[in-house]
């Protein structure tokens, strides 16, 4: 029997993965350990793998737990097992990099072992890492907003998609936000995709535009909830589907359906309870792979809005390379100021 605080193994499949320092805990405020964060991640790990399986992954570590400071992995951790899977990814400024390319749930317990909270993967699959393969609609509500804004916006999202001929499936962010997931063909690069994004949410900030803007910059948002294109750039990411995040209350990323988003709290959704959720509600988004869609409707409207509104492309987020298109870079009000 192995002693408080000795390491021990978990059979996970085919692979043992051994824990270090399990009664360690990650979350002071509910005394939640790694253990427990490991046991969650070998009961999700079949919808997991589903999610962000052959995907390019970021991992979020948070070694000292939440009270600490998190960083973001972007390459495969030395002393990797040699069953954990890589795939090399090109950075907006051109470097390379391998990073951890998820193929089996034992993958999510090595990394849980290494203090990892969040997985973030990239929107594409290997063998093709420069197609997305997911549209992501991050729906971000201010400060002085809450949970029921961003479902507020998500449900006009939901129609919006529906005029464009696509099928969304919404997931918890973990925080007051939403996020919503369409399965795409990969014919089309990050541009395009990221394009097809801002068309989608400026048609939402057209149709509820006391409520949803696309406005890159917070002085220009009013307060209403933000629909943050640029996570459909290159090497940008959201919290998968099951990731747990790094709040007090160990909340998780959790797939709903569009019924049961109105119904629930993203408190509800945490490392103790969702493993008995799942086993009751089984895997909201299990069908999300059954038909991918096309980009042609939101493109036509992101060159429309080009053609006949003057709205073409938006600013990129600062640590990217200046791009094609793009206006410059400074705050409206700074920019007054400068003429």
């Amino acid at each position: 029997m192995p002693k408080n605080g000795d390491p021990i193994e978990y059979q996970v499949g085919r692979r043992s993965v051994r824990v270090s320092s399990p009664d360690k805990v990650y979350f002071p405020e509910r005394g939640i350990t790694k253990r427990q964060v490991v046991e969650y991640y070998i009961a999700v790990g079949e919808p997991l793998l589903r999610a962000i399986g052959e995907r390019p992954t970021t991992l979020k570590r948070f070694v000292d737990g939440v009270t600490g400071d998190p960083f973001y992995a972007k390459r495969v951790p030395k002393g990797a097992p040699e069953w954990v899977d890589k795939v090399e990814i090109t950075f907006p400024s051109g470097r390379k990099a391998e990073e951890v390319c998820p193929t089996e749930p034992a993958v999510f317990a090595w990394a849980a072992n290494l203090g990892t909270l969040d997985f973030h993967p990239w929107p594409v699959r290997r063998p093709d890492v420069d197609h997305p393969d997911e549209l992501r609609i991050d729906v971000d509500p201010p400060d002085a907003a809450g949970f029921s804004d961003a479902v507020a916006v998500a449900d006009t999202v939901r129609e919006v998609l529906d005029t464009a001929g696509l099928v969304g499936y919404p997931k918890t962010s973990g925080g007051r936000g939403v996020h919503v997931l369409v399965r795409i063909r990969p014919e089309w690069d990050f541009v395009e995709v990221r394009h097809a994004v801002i068309a989608l949410g400026r048609e939402v900030e057209r149709r509820i535009p006391e409520r949803a803007t696309i406005a890159w910059w917070k002085e220009e948002r009013a307060g209403r909830v933000f629909l943050d294109y640029n996570q459909a750039a290159r090497d940008r990411t959201v919290a998968s589907s099951w990731s747990v995040r790094g709040t007090a209350r160990a909340t998780v990323s959790t797939p709903l359906t569009w019924a049961q988003l109105g119904e629930v709290h993203p408190d509800d959704f945490d490392v103790l309870t969702v493993p008995d959720w799942l086993a009751e509600h089984g895997d909201q988004h299990a069908a999300i792979n059954e038909q991918s869609f096309g980009l042609e409707t939101l493109l036509e409207w992101y060159a429309r809005d080009e053609r006949d509104h003057g709205l073409g492309e938006m600013p990129y987020p600062p640590d990217y390379p200046k791009m094609p298109g793009e206006p410059k870079r400074v705050q409206p009000s700074k920019a007054r100021a400068d003429t």
